[in-house]
């Protein structure tokens, strides 16, 4: 094949970097082109200039999306690489996800100089996470925690935990395995009921709807069982108007067999109440 210049959007933090070249590398390998034809076009989002409030008081997911979202609509890219939890529960008009890559582990990680597990934790330890839902389900199950906002990257929420602004900060393990800092982490939570954000571990590719050979393209490295899973948990978030102003977890998980199973929780934001529920049938469905 003819080598084409294609643009992949993202956002320029090491994390987004290091999707956007894994995106890069398997699409070249797949078109059977050099990665050099495959340019990467890093794009500051909103989410990323606003560090000192919440994102739930400024606009919630979609901040870290709504500049590459112009960009691709504009043309000024041809695809758009997020972390599909980032991604707003309805997408741009004009939109879709064409594909998505293999998904990473989908557990959260305490890191902590102080425990290896969320419930060792000393009474009265400070919790650092921007997250709504590691906020909530981490106060269902340690009431006496205190909870501050941590902002930023990876590397920066690092940095906070070994200045002590905190005691511990929970993290995605996906996050850390595809940035070579798996081992900063004192262990995977795994307490009952602790579920991830929907669509935690997987990465999104959009494209223009009416985009054909970028979608012909995409369709070339898609991943079906992630996403199969990944629209599974983006409809439960759809059915219950989810967004990062409420705490949900989902997990969706498919077996051998084609059945599909999905997990989901709605935790009051202090913790105090839970609802859970989960469903199983065949993923055709």
């Amino acid at each position: 094949m003819q080598s084409t210049a294609i643009r992949i959007g993202t956002r320029g933090s090491p994390l987004a970097l290091a999707q956007a070249h894994e995106t890069r590398r398997r699409l070249a390998a797949a078109l059977s082109i050099e990665e050099d034809a495959i340019a990467i076009v890093t794009i500051r989002t909103s989410g990323d200039r606003i560090t000192d409030r919440p994102l739930s008081e400024v606009g919630g997911k979609g901040l870290f999306t709504k500049e590459i979202d112009e960009a691709l609509l504009g043309g000024a890219i041809d695809i758009a690489v997020h972390s599909a939890k980032d991604l707003p529960t309805a997408l741009p008009e004009g939109t879709l996800i064409a594909a998505t890559l293999p998904r990473e582990d989908t557990r959260d990680a305490l890191l902590s100089p102080r425990a290896t597990r969320l419930e060792d934790l000393p009474e009265g330890a400070v919790l650092g996470t921007s997250s709504l839902r590691r906020r909530a389900m981490a106060l269902r199950l340690r009431p006496d925690l205190r909870v501050v906002d941590f902002r930023g990257n990876v590397q920066t929420r690092i940095r906070k935990l070994e200045e002590g602004v905190a005691d511990a900060t929970i993290l995605a393990y996906a996050g850390l395995n595809r940035l070579g800092l798996a081992a900063r982490a004192a262990g995977p939570i795994e307490a009952p009921g602790w579920l991830p954000a929907v669509a935690q571990g997987t990465i999104a590719i959009a494209a223009r709807s009416d985009d054909a050979a970028s979608r012909e393209r995409l369709a070339r490295i898609d991943d079906a069982p992630t996403s199969i899973t990944l629209a599974a948990e983006r409809a439960f978030l759809a059915v219950l108007d989810g967004s990062c102003r409420t705490p949900i977890g989902g997990l969706a998980t498919l077996g051998p067999d084609g059945t599909l199973t999905i997990r989901g929780a709605i935790v009051r934001p202090d913790g105090s109440a839970e609802h859970a529920a989960s469903r199983t049938g065949p993923a055709a469905e």
